[in-house]
């Protein structure tokens, strides 16, 4: 985006300058994506050549079955857990690097690959907090009811650009999320539901077929091994194609946000200088 824009959005404008953004920055986003979750499926590559073997159900009695899922022990667990990690990790570059390039982008600053990962590295235990806190309480509030779940979703989905545009702590993040998105779960319901459909939908054009593969060849290891990792790999770049849709979407959603209710655009245009604006006044209380 050549010129900054700040000004009230409907629904239908977030979504078109958010893939307006992602055409005209496209190599941007997918380094940003791709640099990490390739290190993820790498991880998950050498789990699948290295650790245990399916074995067909029944099979040591002689009899046909289905193949059961992984049972790792001793070095196939950690495995399995370094695996988690790496990908926890990726994940967390990949959120965070694609928010803070749409932030500069937005804002008519020019960035690259290299410097919004970098900009993750600094908040990395700000980020890291924030996800936990929020998945910790969006999975609390599940447990209660699926409704509960959906709608502190809906009021947390800006808390990420809250923690590395406004460099908030994970608590005060969370808070501001709340407050910004007051009134306005239903348009952070639609922008979730049509990113979790584009994101589903281009998972299962990729992977859906090479799950039928892996299906229709249940009792031979080698090749259980090379349908699953090739599973992986499409699976690995669906994400990478589609999941930058949802961050983008996420970070115009928050400007906009601030345009409506804090005026951002007369102090963006009062400090365009500034290198993250920063929230003002106190943070509200999440109850209130």
């Amino acid at each position: 985006m050549s010129g900054v824009d700040l000004r009230p959005l409907s629904l239908g404008e977030i979504l078109d300058r958010t893939f307006s953004l992602y055409r005209s920055n496209f190599l941007l986003f997918m380094g940003i994506t791709a640099i990490p979750q390739l290190l993820s499926l790498a991880m998950n590559l050498v789990a699948t050549a290295f650790g245990p073997s399916r074995v067909p159900i029944g099979s040591a009695a002689g009899q046909p079955g289905f193949p059961t899922a992984f049972q790792p022990q001793g070095g196939g667990l950690l495995l399995v857990l370094l695996t988690a990690i790496v990908s926890l990790v990726a994940y967390m570059f990949s959120q965070g690097g694609t928010i803070l390039a749409v932030s500069d982008l937005y804002l008519g600053r020019p960035t690259t690959i290299g410097a919004s990962l970098r900009g993750v590295w600094e908040d990395f235990s700000s980020l890291f907090g924030v996800i936990f806190l929020n998945g910790l309480a969006i999975g609390a509030a599940s447990l209660l009811l699926l409704i509960p779940g959906i709608y502190l979703l809906c009021r947390l989905l800006v808390c990420v650009p809250a923690a590395l545009i406004e460099n908030r702590g994970p608590r005060e993040s969370l808070r501001r999320s709340f407050e910004l998105t007051r009134g306005s779960a239903g348009r952070s319901f639609v922008i979730i539901f049509l990113a979790a459909i584009l994101i589903y939908a281009a998972v299962l054009l990729f992977s859906v077929p090479l799950g039928f593969l892996l299906a229709s060849n249940p009792r031979d290891p080698s090749m259980l091994r090379v349908f699953t990792a090739m599973t992986q790999v499409a699976s690995s770049l669906a994400t990478i194609l589609v999941n930058p849709v949802l961050l983008i979407a996420t970070s115009v959603y928050y400007y906009d946000l601030r345009v409506r209710k804090e005026a951002f655009d007369l102090q963006f245009m009062m400090d365009p200088t500034s290198q993250r604006p920063r929230g003002t006044g106190d943070v509200p209380s999440i109850l209130s």
